[in-house]
């Protein structure tokens, strides 16, 4: 079966499968009772195919718009151009002077023309009543106002699904259907032949048991929806930074109005349309709306920014003009979002599972029904009435058509690729609480089968709260502390050198010094940033002041290739200088020079290089993360559309920054271990820094690697085969470092790779992985668009908890299979064999609904929200190679389907003389023994089924509230039908002993399974 699962279902990946692969599975699935439902968790490729139409279409009307615009702005320079536009009444009688509309003609249209005409960006802003410095007032009068006229930052959603929707789809059965339409006629003839209300029984029973089924089946997939939609809500929620009132503060996305300031950064998602304000070195990709992946660049020239797009580079300030339905973004959101999820492989392993089953199931049906039919025709022709038909031939021949139609419903598991959704949704929901967002299914459940995870270091496996520690400044280390008097470290530096120092700090950042909505202080930007302004800010600097004191007129931000970021400020009375900072021995490698302790700054000799370079490997053996601080004096022939020097800088200091390990780390690295999961640390921290963390949290051993990324580079093919295995640490690496090292363990080595990224420029390695882990708090939109799940606490020991959890959605859909596949046997094989050998079914319709719902909703409850444990992770991993049905089920299902049809068989064969029966109603009393104790073999086989190797299946079960209450249910339902539902279920009420048979037949499986179990078989 496995061979033939993967040949034809195997095609679709855990991520980025081909359009061909997920319509192959589909038209190979043609055993299907309920299309709806089938197919309600997997991708809809009508509206993906309607979602790219609308990216070709804009990206052919932004082409056109560029080129517009750029024929256009040859032509207005120096034309003096007059507004015609006129705002209508309702607007200026709101405070405004421009409506929504020609707002966003303006952006969406690249429209230069319009925008000259309106008076350029800070015209708009006063005709939006909004400050392009402070933002917008924030009174609440005012901000109703600004949603009425110009709408609100939200896209259209598929409206939720009533309760009444689910109930309708789950009455698309075509099975129950015809069981709906044999119900109907059996009423109509039995009434006819027998009268009411006796007449009515049989066929009130299956309608009974049909609505039962819809009712309970709905309710389970109206709870899964609501689940789902939860977490598509917190998917969407997208924080911006934005000015309102002149303070900073922190919004959703759908808070966003036009007229707010918002400022971005690098590998943020432009979060609606709007005009460039202010910024250096903005690089736009567009590629999500347009399909283009050249980037754009965004500048007072060409200041136009579209909804959807990301920073690829730089930073901005921003002036939000449309919002909501109005951008081109989300009109495309809107197709989108009903395009779905991409199916999971292991949703479609169990739907060619299902087929597989679905097919036997049709054949046997329809040979049972041959068979009872040529029964009943035998019978007549033996009694000579074969030309004489009653009502009570066709009431037979009815119910004969009855059983053939439920066997194709128990046979059919439409049940399995439905267990999928219910288990990962049941997952994703608990793991929200455990602070892991998953925003694809199927990493779920690929994260399960993890064999290697490749870790960031700083804010994953650290805290990402930094401080400076200690320093080298005018070549002298000192320690610094939050308790000593910014005089104190002063005094012991000449004034000179904190003067260049304060100057470095406060400029070359990519963070701020701010007040925020509470009017007080607040350091916003990376950790790294915050701990240098923090230093700063402690030397007594002056943020405001600083920046005030010169103009940057260049920034090159922070980038993880040349790992320094630069900027160049122009002073009042002229003059250029330019800041650098980043990898200590980079930037140092970049100096000539540097301030001596006496603050002259002087050139590098040997003996200086050699105590810096000291210093640099005595802070990184601390654990430190060390950064160098450089700059130069460029006179006043410096060029802004020059590239920034690489060498002749001048050394200003070395500063060390303390990251604490994150408490429980150390435990979790060894958890994973246990778990037959290898953890490599990939940062871009010194090889010093990286390796003293490694060995402190349990990643470096004795035995293994830690190489920097340039070293890792210049290998060769047969070099990487050789060294990749034992790499444990790789420091100084670039993101396309990180990518080499993922391809070849997924393609060379054959792993399930999990790898975490925080940046921009992690987006490809997180795209190649199996499992993309993005960092919630110091993650990029960027890179969190690009992951599978979001770790929302950028904690190790959250990843370990997500890889607990996907172990246990792929355990758990394996008992479910198990438990459903050995109830798909024995009730195929019994009612077939009955049918061939006596010539009657033991197990009726409505019977074979009930059980049909035992093994399919109830089942799928019970077994697949079983929570993890943590001996899950003391197993091997089943990484990619892996059969799903492995030989442990295998054994499992054929052991206790042998019993379980030896107990029905014995009770067909020997069962009146065993209890004795003789009456008029002996066959009703050993059909209803049989039906009861095929049904407690299944109660009793569903709590074997909780763990498929050991013996003890009875630990923690009370944990798990949900199993409890299907089994209870299951229980007191059997005795109602039993006992006071026979009229309709076709059974009689039972003796004390032989309710105590039926039970103990049940629980004879138990042992039966725990034997089965000391069999030893292979794991594969």
């Amino acid at each position: 079966m496995e061979n033939y699962l993967n040949e034809n279902f195997g095609d679709v990946k855990p991520k980025n499968s081909s359009e061909e692969a997920l319509e192959r599975w589909r038209k190979l699935c043609w055993i299907v009772k309920n299309r709806k439902r089938r197919f309600r968790f997997t991708a809809n490729l009508s509206k993906r195919f309607e979602a790219e139409a609308i990216r070709r279409s804009n990206q052919e009307k932004f082409r056109v718009a560029v080129l517009v615009s750029q024929a256009a702005l040859q032509f207005i320079h120096g034309l003096n151009l007059s507004s015609e536009y006129e705002a209508p009444e309702e607007v200026k009688a709101a405070g405004f002077q421009i409506c929504a509309d020609e707002l966003g003609s303006i952006v969406e249209g690249h429209d230069v023309k319009k925008l000259k005409i309106h008076g350029g960006v800070e015209d708009i802003a006063t005709k939006l009543s909004t400050s392009i410095v402070n933002g917008i007032p924030t009174s609440e009068h005012l901000i109703n106002e600004r949603k009425h006229i110009y709408g609100i930052n939200k896209f259209t959603e598929t409206p939720q699904r009533g309760f009444w929707v689910f109930v309708w789809e789950a009455l698309q059965d075509t099975t129950l259907m015809i069981l709906a339409v044999c119900a109907l006629v059996s009423l109509a003839v039995g009434i006819t032949v027998e009268g009411w209300p006796k007449g009515a029984y049989d066929g009130l029973g299956i309608v009974l048991s049909i609505l039962l089924v819809v009712f309970v089946t709905a309710t389970s997939d109206y709870r899964q929806s609501l689940q789902f939609r939860d977490l598509d809500k917190e998917k969407k929620k997208i924080m911006v930074q934005v000015t309102r009132d002149g303070l900073r503060q922190k919004i959703s996305i759908f808070d966003l109005l036009p007229g707010d300031i918002v400022h971005l950064a690098i590998g943020d998602q432009v979060p609606a349309d709007g005009l460039f304000i202010s910024g250096f070195s903005v690089l736009i990709n567009e590629s999500s709306l347009t399909g283009e992946c050249e980037p754009v660049n965004v500048n007072a020239i060409n200041p136009f920014l579209l909804s959807g797009t990301k920073v690829q580079d730089g930073s901005c300030k921003m002036l939000v003009t449309t919002v909501g339905m109005r951008t081109q973004w989300g009109k495309l959101m809107a197709t989108l979002s009903e395009g779905g999820d991409d199916e999971t492989p292991l949703q479609v392993k169990l739907n060619g599972v299902a087929t597989i089953i679905g097919k036997i199931g049709l054949y046997f049906a329809v040979v049972t029904f041959a068979v009872l039919v040529q029964g009943l025709f035998s019978r007549k022709l033996k009694d000579g009435t074969h030309w004489t038909w009653s009502g009570d031939d066709a009431m037979e021949m009815l119910e004969f058509f009855a059983i053939a139609v439920t066997i194709v419903v128990v046979a059919v598991p439409e049940g399995l690729p439905l267990a999928v959704t219910l288990s990962l949704a049941f997952a994703m929901k608990k793991m929200m609480n455990d602070k892991a967002l998953v925003r694809h299914l199927a990493a779920c459940e690929t994260m399960g089968s993890s064999t290697s995870i490749c870790s960031d270091k700083t804010g994953t496996l650290t805290t990402n709260h930094m401080t400076v520690v200690k320093t080298c400044i005018c070549e002298e280390i000192k320690e610094v502390s939050n308790s000593i008097k910014s005089n104190h470290f002063r005094s012991a530096v000449p004034e000179s050198a904190v003067k260049i120092l304060l100057e470095s700090i406060f400029n070359n950042t990519g963070g701020e010094v701010v007040n925020n909505k509470d009017k007080k202080i607040e350091i916003l930007g990376t950790p790294t940033e915050t701990a240098l302004l923090e230093f700063g800010l402690l030397l007594g600097g002056d943020f405001q002041a600083e920046r005030r004191a010169s103009k940057i007129v260049k920034v090159e931000p922070f980038n993880s290739e040349k790992k320094r970021m630069a900027v160049v400020i122009e002073f009042p009375e002229g003059g250029f200088r330019a800041h650098c900072k980043g990898a200590s021995e980079i930037i140092l490698a970049a100096c000539d020079k540097v301030i001596s302790s006496n603050g002259d700054v002087v050139p590098m000799n040997e003996p200086t290089t050699n105590h810096l370079r000291n210093t640099i490997e005595q802070f990184a053996s601390e654990a430190l993360r060390t950064l160098c601080l450089a700059y130069m004096d460029m006179g006043t022939g410096f060029s802004v559309d020059s590239p920034l020097p690489l060498q002749g800088y001048t050394c200003i200091g070395i500063v060390g920054i303390k990251d604490p390990v994150r408490p429980g780390v150390k435990e979790s690295v060894a958890i994973c271990k246990s778990a037959g999961i290898t953890v490599r640390m990939v940062t871009g921290d010194n090889i010093n820094t990286a390796k003293a963390i490694a060995r402190e949290i349990g990643i470096l051993t004795e035995n293994g690697i830690a190489i920097e990324g340039p070293d890792f580079r210049e290998k060769s093919e047969e070099e990487l085969h050789e060294l990749i295995p034992k790499i444990q640490v790789m420091a100084r690496s670039s993101p396309m470092d990180k990518h080499t090292l993922v391809k070849h363990l997924r393609t060379t080595f054959g792993e399930v790779v999990a790898v975490t990224g925080d940046g921009t420029n992690d987006a490809p390695a997180l795209h190649e992985a199996d499992i993309g882990l993005a960092m919630g708090i110091a993650g990029t939109e960027v890179a969190k668009e690009s992951a599978d799940v979001i770790i929302l606490d950028d904690n190790f020991s959250t990843i370990v908890t997500v890889a607990k959890w996907g172990r246990s959605v792929y355990i758990n859909i394996q008992k479910f299979v198990q438990f459903q596949l050995t109830v798909n046997v024995v009730a195929l094989i019994v009612n077939f064999s009955s049918a061939c050998l006596t010539g009657n079914a033991p197990l009726t319709a409505v019977q074979l609904l009930w059980v049909n719902m035992i093994m399919d909703t109830l089942g799928a409850l019970a077994l697949a929200t079983e929570p993890p444990n943590d001996d899950l992770m003391k197993r091997s991993p089943v990484g990619r190679k892996g059969n799903f049905i492995s030989n442990v089920m295998w054994r499992n299902i054929l052991g206790q389907s042998v019993y379980q049809f030896v107990i029905i068989w014995f009770l067909q064969t020997r069962g009146k003389a065993f209890f004795h029966l003789d009456g008029s109603d002996s066959d009703l009393i050993l059909n209803t023994l049989i039906f009861n104790s095929f049904v407690f073999c299944q109660v009793f086989n569903e709590i074997s089924s909780r763990e498929m190797e050991k013996v003890n299946v009875f630990k923690g079960i009370l944990n798990n509230h949900v199993f409890v209450a299907v089994l209870s249910c299951t229980v007191i339902f059997q005795i109602v039908i039993v006992e006071f539902l026979g009229t309709f279920a076709s059974t009689c009420a039972l003796t004390l002993q032989q309710w105590i048979v039926s039970v103990c037949l049940g629980f004879l499986g138990m042992p039966i399974a725990a034997a089965l179990k000391l069999i030893p078989v292979g794991s594969i």
